[in-house]
C-alpha cells in the first residue's frame, strides 16, 4: 500500500513517514525541494519523492499518483505573507486542492492533521483549520481528522514545543515568562496536554489500519494537563536551569506583541496569544485505547533530548 504524505518532512511528518517505512508502506512525498537531510532520512527504495509545492495542481497529481491513501500534515504557526506563506494558502487552499484531487482518483481514506482548540471565528490559523476540516468533511472521502494539543519529543533539527521553550525562554540569561490569565499567576497559568510524538504517529498508524476511525474526528492529548509554569519548571529540572519566572498577564503581552510582532524574531504573536488564552488541553482517553499502550509522559524522565541543544 502506498500512502501520499503533504507535510513528509517536518517534525511530524519525518517520524510519521519512518514509521509507515517500518510498517512496510511505501511512501509517496511532497517536498519543497531535495537536500541532504531529505536525502538521510529518507529510504528511497521505498519512497517516492515529487519536488514541488502543495501550491501546484501538477505536483499534487504526482504525489497522490497510484497512492491508496493521502496524509495531509501541512500547517505553520506564523505567516510570512511576502513570501507566500499563509495559513490560506496552505492550510486551506493547498488541503481544498489535494483533496478534490483525492476525490477524482478515488483514494481509500485521507487523513488530515488539524489542531486542538479550532472554530469558525477563532483567529487566522484556527478559521483556516477549521474550514480545511469542514471542506474534507463534505467531500464524501473516508476520513479521520486528528486535532493534538501541543507535541513534544526529539526534535532532530526540526521546531519542536519544549525546544523552543528551552531556547527562548530558559536558556537565555533572562528571567523566564510565566503567562496567565486572571489575578492569580500560578491558578491563572494557562493550561495544556502535552503529547509525544510516538503517541501521535502511532495514532496516525491506527487510523490507517482500523476502520473504528473512519469518519472521526480525534482530539489527542498527553496523560497530564500542566500549566505554562509547571511546563516552564520541567524544562529547568532536566537542564539544570534554575531561571526566575516571570508573571505575564496575557492581555499586557497581547498589547506588546501587536506593536513588535512584525518583527521576523519577536518570539510571539498577537494571534498565538489568543489562542493560549483559550487553553490547549485535551482528554487523554481516546488515544491511550487507539493506541494501545500508556502514553509518554511530559517530564524530565522524557525530555533529555533537550540537553542536545547545549
Amino acid at each position: 500500500m502506498r500512502v501520499a504524505i503533504f507535510g513528509g518532512t517536518g517534525f511530524v511528518g519525518s517520524y510519521l513517514t519512518k514509521l509507515l517505512l517500518k510498517e512496510k508502506f511505501e511512501i509517496s512525498l511532497l517536498v519543497r525541494s531535495v537536500n541532504n537531510e531529505n536525502e538521510n532520512n529518507i529510504s528511497r527504495k521505498k519512497t517516492r519523492i515529487t519536488v514541488g509545492s502543495v501550491k501546484s495542481l501538477n505536483a499534487i497529481k504526482e504525489t497522490i499518483n497510484d497512492c491508496d491513501y493521502v496524509i495531509y500534515n501541512i500547517g505553520i504557526l506564523r505567516e510570512l505573507p511576502k513570501q507566500g506563506i499563509t495559513y490560506r494558502a496552505l492550510q486551506l487552499e493547498g488541503l481544498r486542492a489535494v483533496v478534490d484531487e483525492s476525490v477524482r482518483v478515488g483514494i481509500k481514506k485521507f487523513i488530515l492533521m488539524s489542531a486542538n482548540g479550532i472554530h469558525k471565528n477563532g483567529t487566522s490559523y484556527q478559521a483556516t483549520k477549521y474550514l480545511a476540516e469542514e471542506y474534507l468533511k463534505e467531500s464524501k472521502l473516508k476520513y479521520t481528522i486528528f486535532r493534538p494539543s501541543v507535541i513534544f519529543g526529539d526534535p532532530q533539527g526540526k521546531m519542536e514545543f519544549a525546544t523552543q521553550l528551552y531556547n527562548d525562554m530558559v536558556r537565555p540569561p533572562i528571567p523566564a515568562i510565566n503567562f496567565y490569565l486572571g489575578k492569580s499567576p500560578i491558578r491563572g497559568s494557562v493550561k495544556m496536554s502535552p503529547v509525544h510524538i510516538d503517541d501521535v504517529i502511532a495514532a496516525f498508524y491506527q487510523a490507517l489500519i482500523k476502520e473504528s476511525t473512519d469518519y472521526k474526528t480525534i482530539i489527542l492529548g498527553g496523560s497530564d494537563t500542566l500549566s505554562w509554569y509547571e511546563i516552564l519548571h520541567h524544562i529547568m529540572e532536566v537542564t539544570e536551569k534554575k531561571k526566575i519566572v516571570f508573571p505575564m498577564p496575557i492581555k499586557f503581552m497581547k498589547l506588546i506583541a501587536s506593536l513588535f510582532q512584525w518583527i521576523p524574531f519577536f518570539p510571539v504573536t498577537v494571534d498565538q496569544l489568543t489562542m493560549l488564552s483559550e487553553g490547549n488541553t485535551a482528554n487523554s482517553d481516546y488515544l491511550c485505547e487507539l493506541i494501545q499502550k500508556p502514553l509518554i509522559r511530559f517530564n524530565a524522565n522524557n525530555l533529555g533530548y533537550l540537553l542536545n541543544n547545549d
